[in-house]
């Protein structure tokens, strides 16, 4: 760490504090090393060093101590396997439970609509002129048409199939 921190520090791996950092903070850790300045109770699972630019305040809990000439300590130790393992944990805030709005209705399903296919008119009904036949007695006779059934045009696209 470095800079100036202020609150609680707690983390299953090591801390180290640098040379020019202020923390003012309870710290647990593994290996717990400062060279900065500390004020604040620290808890170090394997060992706590304070280095000869650190200096600590405040109450320590440890497995084992080292102190490098020229640091600056004060407070209460506990040292040993029993006082890192009988040490109290920093409270944590519970989570406020918040209920949470009862749920609306649904409102009703909203379907998109495809767009109708194009109604395309029917074709027109054509009519043809009589056909004029010729007769082997030379005469001419106009005959009507035949009747044709309507012819259905499919629409233009594709269709969707369903």
């Amino acid at each position: 760490m470095g800079g100036i921190l202020e609150g609680e520090v707690e983390v299953t791996g090591d801390i180290e504090i640098g040379d020019m950092a202020k923390v003012k903070a309870s710290l647990a850790g593994g290996d717990v090393s400062v060279n900065g300045h500390l004020t604040g109770p620290v808890v170090a699972r394997k060992r706590l060093i304070v280095g000869r630019s650190g200096s600590v305040t405040g109450d320590v809990r440890v497995a084992r101590l080292a102190i490098q000439d020229g640091a600056s300590f004060s407070g209460k130790v506990t040292m040993g396997a029993g006082a890192v393992e009988a040490a109290p944990r920093p409270k944590v805030p519970e989570p406020e439970v918040v209920q949470a709005p009862a749920p609306t209705p649904d409102p009703e399903p909203v379907v998109a609509m495809e767009k109708p296919a194009p109604v395309e008119m029917p074709a027109p009904i054509v009519v043809a002129p009589p056909v004029v036949v010729a007769r082997a007695d030379g005469k001419a006779k106009a005959m009507p048409p035949k009747p044709m059934p309507p012819k259905v045009i499919p629409p233009k696209g594709k269709q969707k199939k369903r």
